[in-house]
């Protein structure tokens, strides 16, 4: 069905009042088929519109849990051209932008990014969300030692929200970013709230990146199980280095550089 403002319901926002098509009234009936007005249906006036998707996106940031850093984590400023990686790093690191990159597009499935601290993997994670909230879908990233840190909190009374509201939103949220996992402390309490949302996600098919420093042996029997599932999950070794290494040798390199110069002169 055609309508004038591409919308579907009708939100809160401020008309403009010398508006010619919705008289400030900020919004209009949608057009049949016929091109006649529905008049059982409104929608949101063109002329409102770009404020109300402003809104819609803060929300969604707001909602994704990305820190500010996050935030600035694209596929675009991920660095595929790092200085001393072997041609066999190179060429991983380049295999997995692209896998992160497709699921991004169309999130199904599971991803398990594994790797070194600084090999990449947390950036992509990040891309991937950034990636949704750009196409106006909602994502939630979530580093697994903070939000365990944050479900404890919810049991004392002056928490402003409750251990049900965070714990349903991590479990039901369509598209899931669990951030180091395994670098949680390795309570019972701790690993049976993490397998509880682990469960969940596997048994509803929701869309999941989990990131680890962790071997598939060091982590739980059975959460591990359900990572390396081939019918739900694809799991990725990131074989790159940790990119502050490819920044010490630069730096090392520059200065002996300089101080051969200097011995010289």
């Amino acid at each position: 069905m055609d309508t004038w403002s591409g919308a579907e319901e009708p939100e809160e926002a401020t008309p403009s009042s010398n508006c010619p098509i919705c008289n400030g009234a900020s919004f209009v009936h949608p057009l049949l088929a016929s091109g006649k007005p529905d008049f059982s249906r409104v929608v949101a006036c063109r002329c409102v519109q770009e404020e109300l998707d402003k809104e819609r996106q803060a929300r969604l940031q707001q909602y994704s849990g990305l820190a500010k850093l996050h935030r600035t984590m694209t596929f675009d400023n991920f660095d595929l051209k790092r200085a001393n990686l072997l041609p066999e790093q190179r060429e991983n690191l380049e295999e997995v932008y692209r896998l992160a990159r497709d699921f991004a597009k169309s999130p199904d499935g599971w991803v398990v990014l594994q790797g070194v601290n600084g090999c990449g993997k947390t950036h992509l994670a990040a891309a991937i969300a950034n990636e949704s909230l750009q196409a106006g879908k909602p994502a939630l990233f979530v580093v697994v030692p903070d939000f365990l840190d944050h479900l404890r909190s919810t049991f004392s009374p002056e928490s402003g929200v409750s251990y049900d509201q965070l714990f349903e939103s991590v479990k039901n949220t369509p598209l899931l970013i669990l951030d180091d996992f395994g670098e949680q402390s390795t309570t019972p309490w701790a690993q049976e709230k993490l397998y509880q949302v682990i469960n969940y996600r596997y048994n509803a098919r929701l869309a999941t990146v989990i990131t680890t420093c962790c071997s598939l042996d060091e982590i739980e029997n059975r959460i591990s199980s359900r990572l390396v599932d081939p019918k739900i999950s694809l799991v990725f070794p990131i074989i790159a280095p940790d990119y502050r290494s490819d920044r010490r040798s630069s730096q090392s390199a520059k200065r002996y550089r300089r101080g051969k110069k200097d011995s010289q002169s």
